[in-house]
């Protein structure tokens, strides 16, 4: 028991704890407005050093370079879309933690439905093959012999 309230406080703990972000104090905005803008923007642009982490998690040099490219565009007074499309044409599609649907991209999107279909085809084929019984075979003569005279062993016995 004591173990158990050990370690659901541990998990309180770590759930409780403000997320860690990589932006260095002296990147921040004074304009809360333009600082909420630049994080968003931050948490959809991969890391391309890490690869499975956005500019805003990384501590990558890469990554802070990312971040200043974006305050140095958001300064200037780009949209948000012009920034996108900014980083897609340096660095392609991949630099997007979200990528668009595309044609391109349809597989990238369908797969974890197609993965779940596939797992549920597979499942429903192993138990319908579990639940179908076995063709009956039949006997041949001389299995239906010896069937006959061991049936006619156990008479004798009774």
């Amino acid at each position: 028991m004591r173990v158990l309230a050990i370690v659901g406080l541990l998990l309180l703990i770590s759930h409780a704890a403000p997320p860690v972000h990589a932006v260095q104090p002296d990147e921040i905005f004074a304009d809360a407005v333009l600082e909420q803008r630049a994080r968003e923007l931050f948490r959809g642009v991969r890391c391309l050093v890490c690869q499975n982490q956005s500019i805003d998690d990384s501590d990558a040099a890469l990554a802070q370079d990312l971040r200043l490219l974006i305050r140095e565009r958001l300064v200037a007074g780009e949209s948000d879309e012009q920034i996108h499309r900014f980083l897609v044409a340096r660095y392609g599609e991949f630099v997007l933690l979200d990528p668009p649907f595309r044609p391109g991209t349809w597989l990238l999107w369908a797969s974890p439905v197609l993965a779940l279909l596939a797992g549920v085809a597979i499942a429903w084929a192993a138990l319908r093959r579990r639940r179908s019984p076995a063709e009956p075979v039949a006997l041949s003569d001389d299995e239906r012999a010896r069937l006959a005279a061991l049936a006619a062993g156990d008479e004798e016995r009774q």
